[in-house]
């Protein structure tokens, strides 16, 4: 194998499927890249059996030539090594080939690397997917759902199922729901979907997956396939393919989780609560449970407070609009509600209780694509 390439568009590819690559697999192929150049371009994979990801570079587009091929051919290199020196060559252009017994030379100018490959027969094929279920959407809303889910997902294995974020399709609204048990977010969204009406459950996609996929995706109009079977996910960009497996397990019914009614409600302006909480929370996170108490009692003001018993009080009142319903009196762990607060886009919430006791709803106020739903604490 013999080729030159472009060095910036070769550190672009190498460094999103160095993204699939773990240190901690067991399987000694799986720490290298592999490297396979043909007629129509250089294909690039990294995997670690969860996640792989296949980065293509063509041999030329419209605007110019990317690679030059003097011999075809295919090997395995040591990420560790091989990511950081292709970030660090000197030249524009990098020339690459291999020998015998795989022996690899990385050339950029006067600088030469001389590699040990691995035999690219070794390492595993990448999955051959039926895209039956496929459905569309733009990268910056596919960006935004993982984004605005994933954070809520467990971090116990003793659920596995918990770990990961669960896609549904009902015609063309996409559902993402992660929890953890004590907290969920959930973020729906329309679709462009292969075949209607596409009827999609249970589709859980380990949440680790979703952020490595996060780092790939642009805020860009361009679109996304995403095509799903038994086993796998697939999203597929236009040089770009992201393999996920699918985590075993039932995911749980979320819907009759979500509360209808509330027995006391308010709206407040979101920037306005999560500074509140960041203040509250100097105190409780001492404690290492980060508990805050909201007392509401009508007058459009909530009083948000935190105790410590080594450091000591903070309380202050926070302005609300369109108080209803009861007095209360609540205590929530501060931390989720603020990892919550920072991914929602709307100036304004409204929030809903329906006792001190039982789980509260936090939606945008200007639209219904969002909804997190937290349990509270037990104070005493």
């Amino acid at each position: 194998m013999k080729f030159s390439i472009e060095r910036e568009a070769f550190v672009h590819a190498v460094q999103h499927v160095d993204k699939a690559i773990s240190s901690r697999t067991t399987i000694p192929i799986l720490t290298g890249i592999k490297l396979e150049a043909a007629d129509d371009g250089l294909f690039l994979t990294g995997s670690d059996s969860d996640v792989s990801i296949e980065a293509f570079i063509p041999q030329a587009d419209e605007e110019k030539e990317y690679i030059s091929l003097k011999e075809p051919g295919s090997v395995v290199l040591q990420a560790k090594f091989f990511v950081d020196i292709i970030k660090k060559l000197p030249g524009a252009t990098i020339e690459i080939e291999v020998q015998d017994q795989f022996a690899a030379t990385v050339r950029s100018d006067s600088v030469v690397f001389n590699l040990n490959g691995l035999d690219p027969e070794e390492y595993p094929r990448l999955p051959k997917l039926t895209e039956e279920q496929t459905f569309t959407l733009p990268q910056h809303l596919l960006k935004d759902m993982i984004r605005q889910t994933s954070f809520a997902v467990s971090t116990q294995e003793t659920r596995p199922v918990l770990t990961g974020v669960n896609f549904s399709i009902d015609g063309q609204t996409l559902t993402c729901t992660a929890t953890d048990s004590h907290r969920l977010a959930m973020r729906t969204a329309q679709v462009e979907a292969s075949e209607t009406p596409l009827q999609i459950s249970n589709v859980v996609i380990p949440g680790k997956g979703l952020n490595e996929l996060n780092k790939i995706l642009e805020d860009s109009e361009e679109t996304i396939d995403v095509v799903i079977t038994e086993t796998q996910v697939l999203f597929k960009f236009k040089n770009l393919l992201f393999f996920s497996r699918l985590l075993d397990g039932k995911y749980p019914v979320t819907d009759n989780m979500i509360p209808t009614q509330s027995k006391t409600s308010f709206s407040i302006q979101t920037k306005e609560l999560l500074q509140s909480l960041e203040r509250a929370l100097l105190l409780s996170k001492e404690a290492k449970n980060n508990v805050i108490n909201v007392k509401a009692e009508g007058n459009n003001l909530i009083e948000v407070s935190s105790v410590s018993a080594e450091v000591g009080k903070v309380q202050e009142n926070v302005n609300v609009e369109g108080f209803e319903g009861e007095e209360l009196r609540i205590s929530f762990n501060g931390k989720n509600i603020m990892d919550a607060l920072r991914v929602i886009d709307s100036e304004t919430i409204h929030i809903q209780f329906t006792g001190a006791m039982s789980p509260f709803v936090v939606r945008p106020t200007d639209h219904e694509q969002m909804l997190h739903l937290f349990s509270p604490v037990r104070t005493y």
